[in-house]
């Protein structure tokens, strides 16, 4: 994959925040404190952390069943693997493209636009539930409420959820009046640009067509529940790590925690997310008492837990399927 000025930007302002992170912290207290740590709860955790991979996969094949029918998992979860360990080894949130683009050379009836439409929704899912979950945190009585920083991470996520009802609109748009849409689109850009609106156009009515999960009642609620189960998943394997480092915080922490960390590793950054996630591990567990030491040892050895097995059962589904890292550049520049 090419590192261009992006990569670089993301490089740079990881190392920003790891620094940030580090600063202040005696890492040989650190590393006493994981030394310390219980290796079983630890196990525990890593599993759990590992487990949200194969519900996501199962999440996308209730988005594509407007499109593609009822695709297999084996192939789902295979797109899922390798997506995720570009994320982790690749700049530029690769693995964003190399899910669709693994997907669609296994499933040839699924197309590219509409595989990377599914997961736009996908996306969208996240936020709300992780945002939903974070507003269920701050009812607990252990919520720090007499924290400004903490109440004012409550009062900016009435902001979030604006940004993704605007987006919900956006997306209900396509998918409920297409025609509308495009005919905007042929106005403004086929008249301003007409070769380059004609090329664009295919690739829009693609995008479109993977929203159609919109269209199902039913399927938004089974993409709902397997959303709700992911992020519970991920926030139980928060408290492991919690329980495993001897950190007396709430499961609602977790909660709360995740939704830091999601914010966090939105900031372009370096492949695998490292500096921001420790960063935001640092802020988050802060906001409940939670010493800098411990937070940062958390915020440490859940990402190296977590982060090993998804690289490895991704870069060994990558050998299986026969790709190489630069099909991806390859695939990047004919899409």
């Amino acid at each position: 994959m090419k590192f261009g000025w992006r990569g670089a930007l993301g490089l740079a302002l990881s190392a920003g925040a790891l620094w940030w992170t580090l600063h202040g912290v005696d890492l040989a207290k650190v590393w006493s404190v994981l030394a310390a740590s219980n290796a079983v709860l630890w196990i525990a955790c890593t599993i759990t952390a590992t487990a949200i991979f194969p519900l996501r996969a199962r999440r996308w094949a209730a988005l594509l069943e407007p499109v593609a029918g009822r695709l297999p998992f084996t192939s789902l979860w295979q797109a899922t693997a390798v997506g995720m360990m570009m994320n982790n080894v690749a700049p530029g949130r690769a693995g964003e493209f190399a899910r669709p683009f693994v997907l669609s050379r296994s499933e040839p009836t699924v197309k590219f636009t509409a595989a990377f439409a599914s997961l736009a929704v996908d996306r969208l899912f996240d936020g709300v539930i992780v945002l939903l979950l974070m507003i269920v945190a701050t009812f607990d009585p252990r919520f720090p409420h007499d924290s400004p920083a903490a109440t004012g991470v409550a009062h900016s996520m009435r902001y979030a959820a604006l940004f993704l009802t605007a987006v919900l609109v956006v997306l209900a748009t396509m998918v409920f009046a297409p025609q509308t849409l495009f005919a905007a689109y042929d106005a403004t850009a086929g008249r301003l640009t007409p070769k380059l609106a004609a090329r664009i156009r295919p690739l829009l009515e693609g995008f479109a067509s993977g929203l159609g999960v919109l269209r199902s009642p039913r399927l938004v609620a089974e993409v709902f529940f397997w959303a709700l189960l992911h992020w519970l998943c991920n926030a139980f394997a928060f408290w492991l790590g919690f329980r495993a480092l001897g950190i007396e915080a709430p499961l609602t922490a977790a909660l709360f925690l995740q939704g830091i960390i999601a914010i966090g590793v939105a900031i372009p950054s370096s492949p695998g997310f490292f500096g921001f996630f420790e960063a935001a591990a640092k802020v988050g567990l802060g906001l409940y008492g939670v010493s800098e030491t411990q937070a940062v040892s958390f915020g440490l050895g859940f990402h190296i837990l977590s982060y090993i097995p998804i690289t490895v059962i991704g870069a060994w589904y990558l050998t299986r399927l026969n790709l190489r890292l630069s099909d991806f550049s390859g695939g990047a520049k004919a899409t």
